[in-house]
């Protein structure tokens, strides 16, 4: 029997029904190595007359389950765990580029993938180029005859802008390039790619699949060949998750369609409650009809995610002070767990950059970060409304 509802899928996809041991959850499959029993089973192997294990870095059950179930997830036929998201996100570029290739950011993104693109491609040989801000036409007009991976996070971070993925897809599909999303902000509850026309999906399994600001992980989602090649370049990069954070990642994802509904609802009142405060400039959120995206938010997400930014009509000092007389967001920088966080992002995620840098990505001192956790969200605006009282008093 097939199941297509997303809840249903975060607790059974991808996991068999009856287990070794008729145990109810996955297995933690604790080794490093897997033996033979004889050496013509080992050469069996060798001939490609037999599928099996043999060592860690190359698959375990227990992260062979979590692979499994976030295909199901996303819509695709296979799937691979890595080590954190950025493995993920630096595997998948080293198995699609090459020297003289050239790579195309649509919109924003996560300040260490664009540092990996900026700082470490261009000594191999490749091309990095920006589209700075999405726009209708604009990724159309940057293609080269080189290009050979479109790349682009939906929603983006930390402006939560959203690019539209059908149009992408065109792009990518007329001059033959690999795009590559990273869904990480949206989840599989709010958003597959895959189905928009994306050709693999990455996620730092960190954020909202593990859920709890428990464990390291990422992951890319694609069809069975594409799958096949990052696997490749992974078995040799070596970016592998263990089995106990593999383990702690189905645990996650069994609650993620009901934690994301929470956060998206949440989001939303508080996002609404900050638009209507005269100590805040500017709420970045695609669930309220003044964001620039709105119209393909509605359209192209289930939910608008649990990640509000906003800037204060103060400077880099206020703001500072807005966070410390926060009492329930902890001072972090991450997001999707079941605890709100807060960062000023101008001093923590971009603090490494230049003013000038920072202007230019639209990196304000007064921008706020929020995840929204599992909290109350009558308790979280108590507490966004004190924190603004008591750092506009004087």
């Amino acid at each position: 029997m097939s199941f297509r509802g997303l809840s249903t899928l975060s607790v059974h996809g991808g996991e068999a029904r009856r287990k070794p041991e008729n145990v109810l959850t996955t297995p933690i499959y604790q080794t490093a190595t897997y033996p033979f029993s004889r050496m013509a089973e080992r050469l069996a192997y060798n001939e490609g007359k037999l599928s099996r294990l043999t060592y860690g870095r190359y698959g375990n059950p227990t992260q062979r389950a979590a692979e499994e179930k976030l295909a199901a997830l996303e819509g695709g036929e296979d799937a691979l765990l890595f080590a954190s998201g950025m493995a993920a996100i630096t595997t998948t570029f080293l198995t699609f580029l090459s020297q003289g290739d050239h790579l195309l950011f649509v919109d924003q993104c996560y300040w260490q993938t664009r540092t990996f693109a900026t700082e470490l491609l261009p000594r191999l040989g490749v091309e990095v180029g920006f589209v700075p801000r999405w726009a209708p036409g604009e990724v159309e007009a940057a293609v080269r005859a080189n290009t050979k991976v479109i790349f682009a996070e939906v929603p983006t971070n930390p402006h939560l802008h959203v690019p539209d993925l059908r149009e992408l897809a065109g792009v990518a599909r007329e001059c033959g390039a690999v795009l590559i999303v990273d869904s990480t902000m949206a989840s599989p509850i709010n958003l597959r790619p895959l189905e928009l026309g994306a050709d693999v999906v990455i996620h730092s399994a960190t954020k909202y699949l593990g859920g709890h600001n428990d464990l390291l992980a990422g992951a890319a989602v694609s069809d069975a060949e594409t799958i096949e090649k990052i696997k490749a370049t992974r078995d040799y990069l070596g970016g592998i998750p263990d089995p106990h954070g593999a383990y702690l990642l189905i645990r996650g994802i069994k609650t993620l369609a009901v934690r994301v509904r929470h956060q998206n609802q949440a989001a939303q009142r508080i996002a609404e409650f900050l638009e209507g405060r005269p100590e805040v400039r500017r709420v970045y959120y695609p669930g309220l009809p003044s964001h620039p995206h709105h119209h393909i938010a509605v359209k192209q997400l289930s939910g608008f995610g649990g990640v509000v930014s906003f800037e204060l009509e103060a400077d880099a000092e206020t703001t500072s002070r807005f966070l410390d007389a926060l009492k329930l967001p902890y001072m972090a920088s991450s997001f999707g767990g079941v605890e709100s966080l807060v960062e000023q992002s101008a001093l923590t995620s971009f603090c490494k950059f230049t003013p000038k840098e920072r202007a230019e990505l639209g990196i304000a001192e007064s921008l706020v970060r929020l995840s929204v956790g599992l909290e109350d969200p009558e308790d979280l605006i108590a507490d966004l409304a004190q924190a603004l009282e008591e750092a506009f008093r004087s």
